[in-house]
């Protein structure tokens, strides 16, 4: 009565989740129904604002529109959820297409510095250098994408240029990226070593913040029940 299956339908993360996945049955509610459970997790807490990537913003356009027709039918109770973009919305997987666990093209915070740089010096570069001496664009290189993420001004401009002369090659633009991504994810990983280390300290913290979810939700529900008089 809420969502309509036909909003679930449309929904472009799923569209392309159909046509990318194929080792895989998608043809289940889990699967379509999934928007819905991210919409209860976002209501739930009356979140105003959703930090989310650019692949998931129509799930929170959805969140907007189920909120609209439960507000229509039983009252203000929800607020209108925005979408809260950061300055890199979007990541390149290693074949080009969104980095996405699904896909298996992702790079891991988990992942060590010797499968960092085995992962990335195996991605996807620009299809027109097929040989060394070929010039390349870099702008249609996946591969550049992480640069402009993570390397700096001058290495960039650098690897654009040598890759438009081809005076450079892909794996020695790449490594030029991947040292700046394995510095970039070796925080991460130092502090996952000290929480493997004392795992009751995580433990906690997962309680802490379970209790803090529960008082939230219960609040939301009691006000949900009332509306719709139950």
């Amino acid at each position: 009565m809420i969502t309509p299956v036909p909003w679930l339908e449309r929904n472009p993360t799923y569209k392309e989740q159909v046509q990318e996945i194929k080792d895989r049955d998608l043809s289940t509610y889990g699967f379509l129904g999934y928007p819905v459970l991210q919409a209860a997790d976002i209501v739930m807490y009356k979140a105003h604002k959703v930090p989310v990537g650019l692949d998931q913003a129509p799930h929170v356009e959805l969140t907007r529109e189920i909120v609209r027709r439960f507000n229509q039918f039983y009252g203000p109770i929800f607020p209108e959820p925005e979408v809260l973009l950061t300055e890199i919305p979007k990541v390149p997987g290693l074949d080009g297409r969104k980095m996405s666990k699904s896909y298996g093209n992702a790079v891991f915070l988990a992942d060590t510095p010797k499968e960092i740089d085995q992962k990335l010096s195996r991605m996807m570069t620009d299809p027109a250098r097929v040989r060394r001496q070929d010039p390349g664009e870099p702008e249609k290189c996946p591969a550049f994408q992480l640069h402009k993420i993570y390397s700096t001004p001058d290495e960039i401009a650098e690897v654009s240029a040598g890759c438009r002369s081809a005076g450079i090659g892909c794996l020695d633009c790449k490594k030029v990226m991947i040292k700046h991504v394995v510095a970039e994810l070796a925080p991460f990983q130092e502090k996952r070593v000290e929480y493997d280390r004392r795992p009751g300290e995580a433990q906690d913290a997962l309680a802490a913040g379970n209790r803090a979810a529960q008082e939230k939700a219960a609040e939301t529900m009691e006000q949900v029940r009332n509306a719709i008089g139950l």
